[in-house]
């Protein structure tokens, strides 16, 4: 069976959901069609649809529900054959459920994230979100958290179509290093001011008072990269890195000792954190994570025991738990051996292919 994957977000932009779509695609062992969006970096583009097994189609983005995506959507699933539809992100692509299904779709799962959250809490975009879970087969929900308010905004007899299906780990590519690097805090988000990074350097000098050696290193990129730079350059021992591709978050991941990620809630709480994949990714490397408390990204940790939940708003409380992993090594490769664990039995890719497997095939 073919599946056609309608979406965004795909390689080689980097980011969660694009790494999402792409395990998604090797849990039916690649037997899909993808139409996403064109990138600037053409070449880059080119090279990595080339590596693919599968056929990848762009177009200029953002894609969005319009009745000319739908005629080509319609259009390559006849020309492949596919008689399932993935949409990479239900929000807002999946309104064209309707349009899919009069061209032959037996099966349509459509996946989320954080931003539905967004959708389900704000008038228009939550009557589109109810459209999407009425036309849907199948709608993935990355955390008890985002599922609360997705299913708020659905209709009582399409709420049993949510299926808890996070953001796949793969805890054979991401696993403990042999010899972590003493001392060294880790970070890597999209660099907007959600994720915060600016709380995280706020508190760093305190981090420095406490352990003079400590050195923090932050990988990304986005619109705050100028100004996290200007406040990374008159503090010691900060390294602001670029974006890293998802391969090299296991060798970025080896070379720390702590791994931060300081997510607040903002704008009243319509943006928060839905997960955190990069979270589970240092927890699967054996990393103590220090999670900010927005959203589902608690989920991620097991406060005092594979790492901690704080405020991030309150760079006291953050720095504070970041010189505790630090200034104990026995506790942090505990937390690190538990982290691995549960994050395994929340995130792990086998349990979440087989959960994704029986949405695309099996009636809720």
């Amino acid at each position: 069976m073919t599946t056609l994957v309608v979406t965004n977000d795909f390689p080689p932009r980097v980011g969660g959901i694009e790494t999402f779509v792409r395990h998604v695609c090797r849990f039916v062992d690649d037997r899909v069609v993808v139409v996403t969006r064109t990138e600037v970096d053409q070449a880059a583009t080119r090279a990595y649809d080339a590596s693919l097994a599968f056929p990848v189609h762009r177009l200029p983005g953002p894609l969005l529900p319009t009745p000319a995506m739908g005629r080509r959507a319609s259009a390559l699933m006849s020309e492949y054959g596919a008689s399932s539809v993935v949409f990479g992100a239900a929000a807002p692509l999946a309104l064209l459920a309707p349009r899919l299904r009069a061209a032959g779709a037996s099966r349509i799962v459509a996946l989320t994230h954080g931003h539905e959250v967004w959708w389900s809490r704000v008038p228009g975009a939550r009557q589109a979100l109810r459209r999407i879970g009425q036309e849907v087969d199948a709608l993935g929900v990355i955390s008890a958290y985002t599922r609360l308010y997705i299913a708020d905004a659905l209709r009582p007899v399409d709420r049993s179509k949510l299926v808890l299906l996070p953001p796949p780990v793969d805890l054979s590519a991401f696993t403990p290093a042999t010899d972590p690097v003493a001392r060294t805090v880790l970070a890597a988000a999209r660099f907007v001011p959600q994720k915060g990074l600016d709380r995280l350097l706020a508190a760093w000098p305190r981090v420095v008072e406490a352990m003079p050696d400590a050195r923090l290193r932050i990988a990304g990129d986005g619109p705050q990269d100028a100004s996290l730079r200007r406040q990374a350059s008159r503090l010691p021992s900060v390294e602001i890195l670029g974006a890293r591709q998802h391969h090299e978050m296991p060798g970025f991941l080896a070379g720390g000792s702590v791994f931060v990620s300081p997510v607040r809630t903002r704008l009243g709480g319509l943006y928060a954190e839905g997960l955190g994949v990069v979270t589970c990714e240092a927890a699967a490397c054996g990393l103590p994570v220090v999670v900010g408390s927005s959203g589902g990204a608690p989920d991620t940790v097991i406060d005092g025991v594979t790492g901690s939940i704080v405020d991030a708003e309150d760079p006291a409380q953050l720095a504070a738990a970041i010189v505790r992993w630090l200034g104990d090594p026995d506790a942090a490769r505990a937390a690190g051996v538990a982290g691995r664990a549960h994050v395994a039995e929340l995130v792990g890719s086998e349990q979440v292919a087989h959960r994704f497997r029986d949405m695309l095939t099996t009636p809720i």
